[in-house]
């Protein structure tokens, strides 16, 4: 049992349950919403949410493989890589998860019409690894790599809806062409954001061990004045976004899409930013990272109003 349970810690099962009701969320409330006609192929949406849940999973995996030394400074009671499962199994659940995933993504795809989605999705796998390995201990560049993998989640989906032999049709001039493309532009923007906002805050909260190993993260080589200020910026780009965006939508006359973004997603952002420059602590941080963890559901569970207005 104790096996089991540091498995689940290990993969982060909350963040891959949120993966999956993200892109359930993307393909019943929007893509279904804009195209309600049946798709041809059953099993391509369940199969990339497997691949997508299993190559993220091992990305999980590989990054706590190397980050052992990290981990047992920034938090030892949470560590699983060579306490409870050795780092051989680790390594092999790593490849197994990876393996899986790029095959459920060939699986679900015609790899004549979509072999570049395979490929990202292999890509995402390397990228994975090399995250864990160097670029997460490196000046903002671990931060986007993961932020855009974040915004992948939805983009894999708008892209595995036009094949290649039909490619031109992401371009026709059509409402529902068009709608699907700002939508799916719209919520891949808010995770790759709310995502760095996050990242650069765990960056923050690890900068104790992060230092002790040699990383070269935001707040170790520019300061936690400067990595704040950043986050800051970030911040208010987000909430002038989001404040306009409900401009747009009150015409549509969508008040409780309007009340649930204030309170649920604007509220929260504001609690953050004025409790950003009073963090001082790891436990501070960590606060304000679950706040934007807050955000960041409420964010993707408000797909449901697409699904509830006409």
């Amino acid at each position: 049992m104790k096996i089991i349970i540091g498995f689940f810690r290990l993969i982060r099962w909350p963040n891959l349950v949120f993966i999956g009701l993200t892109q359930l969320l993307f393909e019943y409330c929007i893509y279904e919403r804009i195209f309600p006609q049946e798709s041809e192929n059953k099993l391509q949406f369940p199969l990339l949410i497997i691949a997508s849940i299993l190559i993220a999973a091992a990305g999980y995996i590989i990054n706590d493989y190397f980050d052992l030394d990290i981990d047992q400074v920034n938090k030892p009671q949470k560590v699983v890589v060579n306490t409870i499962i050795s780092r051989r199994w680790v390594i092999f659940w790593h490849m197994s998860l990876s393996l899986i995933g790029i095959y459920a993504t060939i699986y679900a795809l015609d790899f004549h019409n979509f072999w570049h989605l395979v490929l990202a999705n292999m890509f995402s796998v390397i990228f994975l690894w090399v995250y864990s390995t160097s670029l997460k201990k490196q000046l903002l560049i671990g931060n986007i790599l993961i932020s855009l993998l974040t915004a992948w989640v939805i983009g894999v989906l708008y892209f595995s809806k036009y094949p290649l032999d039909a490619i031109n049709t992401i371009s026709q001039p059509n409402t529902q062409n068009v709608r699907f493309f700002r939508l799916t532009i719209l919520y891949a923007a808010f995770a790759f954001v709310i995502t760095l906002i996050r990242e650069v805050i765990k960056d923050m909260e690890d900068l104790e061990g992060d230092r002790k190993y040699g990383c070269k993260t935001m707040p170790i080589l520019w300061g936690l004045n400067v990595s704040k200020t950043f986050v800051a910026v970030w911040m208010i780009v987000l909430i002038a976004a989001l404040i306009l965006l409900q401009l747009y939508v009150i015409q549509m006359g969508w008040w409780w899409s309007i009340s649930y973004c204030l309170i649920m997603i604007v509220g929260p952002l504001i609690l953050a930013f004025k409790q950003l420059f009073k963090a001082k602590s790891a436990e501070d941080f960590h606060r304000l990272s679950n706040i934007i963890k807050f955000v960041m559901f409420s964010g993707i569970v408000s797909m449901i109003f697409f699904r509830l207005y006409p």
